[in-house]
């Protein structure tokens, strides 16, 4: 057993970095040689509980804590920035999603993961998307790999279970605003959603994306959102979201040649068909003949430890073994962004988006966005 304690710092202190920090402080693997908080006051807090250095800036906490990784827990702007800055130094960095707001900003990120690691080729570099870790989902993308569903045609994703009332959205002055958060339902809540999306299709080669701005919350991002994907492989996919509906909806239905798989309430129904229905088409006689499918549950284990503890084990196992076994990989990012990014750049130039296409452009539109912002005074 590998006895060696990894030295790791904590970069911000907010909701999601305090739960970082409770887990940090449970793990034996490492040793936690600083927290930093802009916040002067949280930051003393947080490192006299766990007996370490407060930093107020991230660069004094790289320079002078002797630390060897960081976990990156700060409003998304600064995800980028705090992670290239770890890169220079030759740190390990796990960060939480996404990994940038923009595909060009991810771009840069990776950039310069890669040029770190010309001089050091062990270097780790993870995502924070914990949801590959459950079960159901885990269970779909073994399903997809093996190929039990035979040629893909068709992915159905709505997931309206995101209800976000008007004051979670008053409680911090960046969020849901242009300058501060970069974007709203699909920049906060939907990253886990469209990397589980990418991870199981792949990123599409077309997308139609139609984004309500404000609609039904007083809000200067998105809060609804509809797209339609298409794929190089002839496959299409549907992705609803909204942060207004209550009760909300997560169902996804993933059509292929041998059946269907539907998730839903915590439950996964295969409908098996006898042969493919692209071959049953073809040969059949019937005009309207449907295949005898046959329904069965599928018995998901669901016991095994998911979530933030599980994704940051798994990194400093990574670093502490030499492997690049990681859950997710830093670089798989971009490609979360690369649909998002896509999806806002369709509903504003009201066309169907080409994959690759000008990350300038987006970029742009979000600029002048920003220019208008209004990040709100902080409720405290």
């Amino acid at each position: 057993m590998n006895e060696k304690k990894i030295k790791m710092g904590l970069v911000g202190l907010g909701n999601i970095g305090q739960t970082h920090f409770e887990i940090l402080a449970e793990l034996e693997q490492i040793e936690l040689v600083g927290v930093c908080d802009f916040d002067k006051k949280r930051a003393d807090d947080y490192a006299a509980k766990a007996k370490t250095t407060p930093y107020y800036n991230h660069i004094d906490l790289f320079n002078q804590s002797g630390l060897e990784a960081v976990m990156i827990a700060v409003p998304h702007y600064h995800h980028s920035t705090i992670a290239i800055d770890a890169f220079e130094r030759g740190l390990h960095v796990l960060c939480e999603k996404p990994l940038a707001v923009h595909v060009n900003e991810a771009h840069r990120t990776i950039e310069a993961y890669k040029a770190a690691k010309q001089d050091h080729p062990g270097l780790v570099f993870a995502i924070m998307f914990q949801e590959r870790t459950l079960p159901f989902y885990k269970k779909i993308k073994e399903i997809l790999d093996g190929r039990v569903l035979g040629r893909i045609m068709r992915a159905t994703w709505i997931n309206t279970a995101w209800f976000r009332s008007q004051a979670y959205y008053e409680s911090g002055g960046w969020r849901a605003t242009w300058a501060g958060e970069g974007g709203g339902i699909l920049t906060n809540q939907c990253p886990h959603n469209l990397d589980f999306y990418q991870w199981a299709f792949g990123v599409p080669t077309r997308i139609s994306g139609h984004a309500s701005i404000g609609k039904y919350h007083n809000i200067e991002v998105e809060d609804e959102v509809t797209a339609y994907f298409e794929h190089e492989n002839g496959m299409v996919g549907h992705f609803i979201v909204s942060t207004a509906e209550s009760p909300g909806t997560n169902r996804l239905e993933i059509v292929g040649e041998n059946g269907r798989i539907l998730y839903e309430d915590g439950r996964m129904i295969h409908y098996r068909n006898p042969i493919s229905v692209l071959k049953h088409l073809e040969e059949t006689n019937g005009y309207f003949t449907n295949l005898e499918t046959i329904e069965e549950e599928i018995h998901v284990d669901q016991n095994k430890p998911t979530g933030h503890k599980v994704v940051t084990e798994n990194f400093i196992s990574s670093i502490l073994n030499g492997d690049d076994n990681l859950i997710a990989h830093g670089t798989e990012g971009i490609k979360s962004i690369i649909i998002a990014n896509g999806i806002m750049l369709s509903s504003f130039t009201k066309n169907i988006v080409e994959v690759p296409y000008d990350a300038n452009e987006f970029e742009r539109y979000l600029e002048q966005l920003i220019q208008s912002s209004k990040v709100r005074k902080e409720i405290k």
